[in-house]
């Protein structure tokens, strides 16, 4: 029996990255998924919910592994997607400063022998950002389509005082968890 082969269900060209580091020979074709967030639904569960809906979103064969991967940026009770504009990047990166949030990453990996997730929790503590400091960083083009406004690989790595747990889980792969679910379904990762 042959190796199966992946699609990465995402358009993101960090998760891109992620995978192609590993070494790893894929396709991709983002998943179009209505990413609002349920009524009386944990963080948790909605990232792996988004993650799975990715993944399933894509028609497979049955020698296919669908990847999809969905990320949030929580802070207490509030989820922080991507902002919609300058405000909302200011609101979130001033709401981030000096606190502590999480990171939760979900995946989900679909083939034609059914579904395996997985969940990333990484606390990610800001340092002090100052107003100007925010709106310039807003003004850099980086934030714009970054959950919680921020790019941890970028020049947003500037505000992280410290993190605890999954570095590529903020970036947007986990891939502890990635490769673990890889390998559950057959195939290679370093050998």
């Amino acid at each position: 029996m042959s190796e199966p082969t992946l699609h990465l269900a995402s358009s993101s060209p960090r998760r891109k990255e992620i995978l192609a580091a590993l070494g790893l020979k894929f396709s991709v074709g983002g998943a179009h998924v209505d990413e609002q967030k349920l009524a009386r639904e944990l963080p948790e569960a909605m990232v792996l919910r988004l993650a799975e809906a990715k993944a399933r979103a894509v028609e497979i064969d049955s020698a296919q592994l669908v990847l999809g991967a969905d990320t949030a940026v929580v802070l207490g009770e509030d989820i922080f997607g991507k902002p919609q504009d300058r405000e909302e990047a200011l609101e979130m990166l001033d709401r981030l400063s000096g606190r502590t949030h999480r990171v939760l990453t979900g995946v989900a990996l679909y083939s034609a022998q059914g579904l395996r997730t997985a969940l990333s929790v990484t606390e990610v503590r800001f340092r002090e950002i100052g107003p100007d400091e925010a709106l310039a960083y807003w003004q850099s083009g980086e934030p714009g389509d970054k959950a919680g406004a921020y790019a941890i690989q970028g020049r947003g790595g500037v505000f992280v005082e410290a993190i605890s747990g999954s570095y590529s889980g903020v970036v947007g792969l986990p891939v502890f968890e990635t490769v673990q679910l890889l390998r559950e379904a057959g195939l290679r990762v370093l050998g």
